[in-house]
């Protein structure tokens, strides 16, 4: 039997409560942890759905291990190198940390959108059928052998009136619901908690890697009008599209920056930690004229040991630039394939830490869309140069995501049987209820 994976729900937090929260971001290449304190904030005109400041007091970072196109692929190698990145910034922070919110970006990520409806019989609509009619689209999201991420409303009819944001107090004879649900294989996402649970943490929240990193990149007035947001991993490039301020839409494919290393290593007949090396101090996809004069150094591997020798720039640039553009390409392909293309292409905004990769921007604007930015965490204190950068934007928003989880509105439990990782027993469910409960 194919099985339905439920995956653990964010209770919002209260905007009138300061919080301690930590948070994962479990990448191919890194693994990050910040540890955060989450105080009520005034209203801001730039981030309108943010209810809380957050201070960083802790952060650790380590090399990814045992993860493979956003997977776990070596249980134990994941394991540890959560446990290190957790234990630098638990040091840095003072705190313990005992549960996180986790992202995923492998899997298979993708969209799906669906409807309910209730009859209303000519009555105002009221609070409660607002409740019912979510509830009624909720029920459709739940597939076999896929995890829902999140389900998040996207808009409401009123008998012919569509685009409505809140139906309430209106009069018709039929309400519905649209709803988007963004999903993954729910194996990935298993293992994915299994890696984190043996390391004796819980899991308070699963969020897509993509919708991560809108909700710390993005400005209000760029999800309002329609963007999309690329985040190129390591093995991963995810797509996130935002309109009328809601996520609409998600994407991914295992093809990421370790592509390009990979590319360069072969191109080069070099070791791979010297491929990333060349990749971050000279790596460009896109040619200049000075490229054949410029000459690099490069330890080639040969059979009598390693040897350096001195070939142009523009070598270099000749392996990266088809392997960008493909990617560039799939994206594009993408958007156009889930009718994203026009509206998409007003607003592009990159992040990962690949997207640091000279000349993207560029290559992104002939390619996809003639406006692009490149897109850092926003509206964070204390966060340290060194991650005031696009690699930081999908662990940053894990911190905005509780702000903002109460827009989701799920299947009821009592329909589906809760399968994360074969650890939720009697005392969890018991700690569960009463966490809920008091």
């Amino acid at each position: 039997m194919t099985m339905r994976y439920v995956t653990p729900r964010m209770k919002p937090i209260s905007a009138r409560k300061t919080t301690i929260l930590s948070v994962l971001d479990v990448g191919t290449s890194k693994v990050a942890c910040l540890i955060a304190r989450l105080m009520p904030a005034e209203p801001s005109d730039m981030l309108r759905g943010r209810t809380h400041r957050c201070r960083i007091l802790g952060i650790g970072h380590q090399r990814s291990r045992g993860m493979k196109g956003g997977a776990v692929v070596d249980m134990e190698e994941a394991e540890q190198a959560i446990r290190l990145a957790v234990d630098a910034a638990e040091r840095m922070a003072h705190v313990q940390v005992e549960s996180v919110i986790v992202n995923v970006t492998g899997g298979r990520l993708g969209s799906h959108l669906f409807s309910g409806g209730v009859r209303l019989g000519g009555k105002p609509v009221s609070e409660y059928d607002t409740q019912r009619v979510l509830e009624a689209a909720a029920s459709h999201t739940a597939q076999q052998g896929r995890a829902v991420l999140h389900s998040l409303p996207n808009g409401f009819a009123v008998d012919s009136t569509t685009g409505i944001r809140d139906p309430k107090g209106m009069m018709g004879d039929e309400l519905r619901a649209a709803m988007h649900a963004v999903s993954c294989d729910g194996a990935a996402v298993r293992n994915l908690m299994l890696a984190v649970e043996r390391c004796h943490l819980n899991v308070e929240a699963i969020v897509a890697t993509p919708y991560a990193s809108g909700l710390s990149a993005l400005v209000d007035d760029e999800a309002e009008l329609g963007a999309a947001l690329v985040d190129f991993g390591g093995g991963t490039t995810t797509i996130g599209v935002f309109a009328n301020g809601r996520l609409t839409h998600v994407d991914g494919f295992a093809v990421g920056g370790n592509h390009v290393t990979m590319d360069i290593a072969r191109g080069l007949t070099i070791r791979l930690s010297d491929a990333e090396r060349l990749k971050t101090l000279y790596g460009s996809c896109m040619t200049s004229a000075s490229d054949d004069r410029e000459t690099i150094s490069v330890n080639m591997v040969g059979d009598d040991g390693d040897h350096a020798q001195h070939i142009p720039k523009s070598h270099l640039v000749r392996i990266i630039k088809p392997r960008v553009e493909e990617i560039l390409e799939l994206v594009r392909d993408r958007l156009k394939a889930a009718g994203f293309g026009p509206q998409a292409g007003r607003k592009l905004i990159l992040t990962g830490g690949a997207s640091q990769l000279t000349g993207l921007p560029e290559a992104a604007r002939q390619i996809i869309s003639s406006q692009v930015r490149i897109g850092r965490p926003l509206g964070i204190q204390g966060l340290p140069e060194s991650a005031k950068n696009p690699a930081f934007a999908a662990a940053v928003g894990l911190l905005v995501y509780p702000q903002v989880a109460g827009i989701e509105h799920f299947e009821p439990r009592r329909h589906t049987g809760y399968a994360a990782t074969g650890t939720d027993g009697y005392i969890t469910r018991v700690g569960r209820w009463l966490k809920e409960s008091f």
